[in-house]
C-alpha cells in the first residue's frame, strides 16, 4: 500500500476530485501532484486502479483522445459520453 503522501496517493486524491462531466489530462494530474513530467507514471498508476471511488476514466490524453483504460478504451468513451464529455 502506498504511503499517505506518496505520488500515487496524490494522484488518487486529485483524480477523486474531478467532477462528473469534466476531465483532466494525464499531464495536468502529474503537474497538480507536483511532478509535471510524470504523465506516463500517472497513466501507469491509474491503469492499476480498480476502486470505483476514483474516476480514472476522467483522465485523458493531452491531444484530446481518450487514452487507455483498464476496463477498455471503448468503455471509457461510453462512460464519458454518458457524463456529457465529448471525446
Amino acid at each position: 500500500m502506498p504511503t499517505k503522501n506518496s505520488f500515487t496517493q496524490k494522484v488518487y486524491r486529485i483524480v477523486k476530485k474531478i467532477p462528473k462531466g469534466e476531465v483532466l489530462t494525464y499531464k495536468e494530474v502529474a503537474t497538480r501532484a507536483g511532478k509535471p513530467k510524470a504523465c506516463r507514471a500517472v497513466g501507469n498508476i491509474l491503469n492499476k486502479n480498480y476502486d470505483p471511488r476514483i474516476p480514472c476514466h476522467r483522465v485523458i490524453r493531452s491531444d484530446g483522445k481518450a487514452g487507455g483504460y483498464n476496463r477498455g478504451t471503448l468503455n471509457k468513451r461510453k462512460i464519458l459520453e454518458k457524463e456529457g464529455v465529448e471525446i
